[in-house]
């Protein structure tokens, strides 16, 4: 029986019996470095596999640290820049840039070395890092951040790639789990190191920081060999940059591009500029539809020469592990933006201490990823994971929903610690699905499409979120607080309306806020509870691990 063309793996047949070869000339102990299949497969193994990881993860970690790290020293930039009107955009230059171009980057990484594409992204990431550190007005900070995001979009399905090529397939969960759960941390401290930097140095460490950590990743990538698992014409001809081109899509990535940014500014336009009812709102949604569909259309023309391929969206593993994460993400979010403002405007604590109380969700959520990672590498499958993390998480955001002003420890302690256990249970599941699913050549392409819909999926996400968490505050602060100035106290933000309301009227706002964040809890509660239906759309297979035997054949 043939061997699959996504099958590889790392031989543990005695030396006198196995048709692998090694060669590397270095050796750690009794662990090879570098060893190669039957397939002609190499992968990294030992200290060289960890120091990957590591290099990735750090990347990935400041690049997700970047999409909210921002949002705490949003007060202080419209200080210096005088720029009140330009908050949006702070956000939105990045997502727009991130979300339009990471199709793009998926197919740059089957037509170009995964090392060096990697390498030149973290290079426009750090680019625009700088500019944003260095901007001397807003609209220097917008361009910054659009740049940021375009090297942005190549990051997280580029370390993803970069794993896929290094490590044979049983050992990816792990990898996978620990990447993500370590670089998933990055949304979470955002908040935390931006309201640090703002209060003790400046706001312009938000961006100075990316530079040395990018740095040490980009020194160690390049000292280190990583394996090139695209398929022979693409390794054939990358010196050809016409050949490259042609087979890019650009055509089409212009149509998606379109899309992406049309529906993102509406959805961001629409939460604060205009009323959704707008014509500029609806022209955006009717725009970035009609861009989808000339799109699809293209795609469907293109065939196998497309940006993002039928025969990879079609797959049913690949499109429910792509909604699986994105509606994983919408949760994530929820809890990692909305707990800092449950722990600031309702227990008053600051924000350094917020994200001290966020512990009790983030160390199971590191632990579960691991964890999982090892265990799904052990028994093969992944779906029981994904399944369980729906379950848990549903059960987290459940008791999320019950939150109160008089919430004692015990139970935002306990609360988180469920949730968290629940989102370290599965996120890495999705790309492990689609690595086992396609062939080694298609997978950034999968990649890409999951990171994107990741990306897209949690931005809509916050989008539902603040909608809901605006209007049931304006709703609640009537009823709780009948005297109080609604008004003043929406303006006044999370952390100053105590300076708006009197004494007698701030245990009504309090209830008002706590209010208002148990019911975007609720928007985490249906993301989870899709998860839930979209995480056996992934099949219920086994790792695929491929043996060969003594004459040379895969049994």
């Amino acid at each position: 029986m043939e061997k699959p063309a996504n099958c590889a793996y790392v031989s543990t047949a005695t030396p006198e019996k196995s048709d692998h070869t090694d060669i590397s000339s270095e050796e750690n102990g009794n662990t090879r470095e570098l060893v190669e299949d039957g397939d002609k497969r190499e992968y990294l193994t030992g200290v060289r596999l960890w120091l990957v990881l590591a290099s990735v993860t750090l990347v990935a970690f400041v690049m997700l640290l970047d999409m909210s790290i921002i949002v705490t020293a949003i007060p202080q930039i419209t200080n210096d820049f005088h720029s009140l009107d330009d908050v949006g955009w702070y956000g939105s230059a990045f997502l727009l840039a991130n979300c339009a171009f990471q199709p793009l980057a998926g197919r740059l990484y089957t037509l170009i070395s995964s090392k060096s594409t990697f390498l030149v992204f973290l290079l426009v990431f750090e680019v625009g890092s700088v500019v944003c550190g260095s901007a001397q007005s807003s609209k220097a900070l917008i361009l910054g951040r659009a740049v940021a995001g375009l090297g942005g979009s190549g990051i997280m399905n580029g370390a993803l790639t970069i794993i896929s090529a290094s490590s044979p397939l049983e050992k990816q969960p792990l990898m996978v789990g620990i990447m993500m759960g370590l670089s998933q941390m990055g949304i979470v401290c955002g908040p935390l190191f931006g309201g640090a930097f703002t209060q003790r140095v400046s706001w312009r460490w938000c961006f100075y920081i990316n530079i040395p950590i990018g740095a040490i990743a980009a020194i160690l990538l390049l000292a280190i060999y990583i394996p090139d698992h695209r398929s022979p014409e693409a390794t054939s001809s990358q010196t050809s940059i016409k050949t490259i081109f042609s087979k890019l899509d650009l055509t089409g990535f212009v149509f998606f591009a379109g899309f992406a940014i049309m529906i993102e500014l509406a959805l961001s336009r629409g939460a604060s500029d205009y009323a959704w009812n707008s014509p500029t709102v609806i022209g955006l949604f009717c725009g970035g539809g009609i861009s989808l569909i000339v799109f699809m259309a293209w795609e469907h023309r293109v065939g196998d020469g497309a940006m993002i391929p039928a025969s990879v969206v079609r797959r049913r593993e690949v499109w429910s592990a792509s909604l699986y994460l994105g509606f994983f993400s919408g949760a994530l979010l929820c809890f990692s933006y909305y707990m800092p403002i449950y722990f600031q405007a309702v227990k008053g604590a600051p924000a350094l201490m917020s994200g001290v109380y966020m512990l009790s969700g983030i160390l199971p959520q590191l632990f579960m990823a691991i964890m999982s990672g090892v265990l799904i590498g052990k028994t093969g499958y992944y779906l029981p994971w994904a399944l369980a993390s729906a379950v848990v998480m549903l059960v987290g955001a459940g008791l999320m929903t019950t939150i109160t002003v008089k919430a004692t420890v015990a139970q935002w302690v306990m609360y988180q610690f469920v949730a968290g256990l629940g989102r370290g249970c599965g996120m890495q599941t999705p790309v492990i699905a689609i690595q086992n699913t396609l062939t080694v050549e298609q997978v950034p392409l999968g990649i890409s499409l999951v990171i994107f819909i990741q990306t897209f999926g949690g931005s809509l996400a916050l989008t539902i979120a603040q909608l809901v968490f605006d209007r049931c505050l304006e709703a609640a602060i009537p009823k709780y607080a009948p005297t109080a100035n609604v008004s003043a106290i929406v303006h006044a933000g999370a952390t100053a309306f105590p300076s708006v309301v009197t004494p007698a009227e701030l245990p009504g706002v309090l209830s008002a806020y706590a209010y208002a964040v148990d019911k975007v809890f609720y928007v985490a509660l249906g993301a989870s509870a899709s998860t839930f239906l979209f995480a056996w759309g992934m099949g219920w297979r086994r790792i695929q691990q491929k043996k060969v035997n003594d004459s040379g054949t895969s049994d």
